[in-house]
């Protein structure tokens, strides 16, 4: 397999602060596999993200079936990198399956009165909302994943491309993701064939006051 200088700078392990300067999206991808350790080793981190009272909502469906990939790509508006990726992840949400185990979310080093306490206020606090109010509040814990996999992907030689456009329910229906979950994204995911566009960001002048 040949690589160009640039693919085998942009697979150089970096720092997270590099990774956030040089990430972008990629859509094209060579046919070299992303193995399972470096997968596993991805996701593991990924889930390290923090949320809101540590509710960790969100979910992956890793799909590597090229049949598969090519009836998300159809559901996905015909996005090529979906059917070209070695990898496609998609990440939703599901605060119902948080609701239903919420024991698993309370830090097991707490005082036996503290726990209950902090799970009676958990299923109080959540409860109150309706399912749609969980999923959208969920969704956005997710997006926090989200950031943290594409930039761990990015630090460790992975290029990504992150989509919105696609048919929840046909997405749904193709992972067997539950109908009250919400799809965050899909992720592309692959070692780049080529560097793509180059990123265009607002200057830090643009978007950011200091007081």
């Amino acid at each position: 397999m040949t690589y160009t200088a640039s693919t085998e700078i942009a697979m150089s392990p970096l720092s997270a602060a590099e990774a956030a300067q040089q990430r972008h999206s990629v859509r094209t991808y060579t046919a070299q596999p992303v193995d399972d350790v470096q997968l596993r080793a991805l996701l593991e981190a990924t889930r390290r993200a923090p949320s809101s009272s540590n509710a960790q909502p969100w979910r992956f469906v890793v799909v590597r079936d090229q049949t598969l990939k090519t009836d998300l790509m159809a559901a996905g508006m015909n996005q090529k990198q979906i059917g070209a990726a070695p990898v496609v992840v998609a990440l939703y949400a599901d605060m119902e399956d948080t609701m239903a185990h919420l024991d698993e979310i309370v830090h097991p080093d707490l005082p036996a009165d503290e726990r209950a306490k902090t799970l009676a206020d958990l299923q109080r606090r959540w409860g109150a909302m309706s399912v749609e109010q969980r999923g959208v509040w969920a969704n956005a814990q997710a997006n926090i994943a989200l950031g943290y996999l594409l930039l761990i992907a990015r630090s460790e030689g992975l290029a990504t491309s992150p989509m919105l456009g696609f048919e929840p329910d046909r997405v749904k229906a193709l992972l067997d993701i539950p109908a009250h979950a919400t799809i965050t994204a899909l992720v592309a995911i692959g070692h780049p064939d080529g560097d793509g566009f180059r990123s265009h960001r607002h200057s830090l002048d643009r978007i950011a006051t200091f007081r």
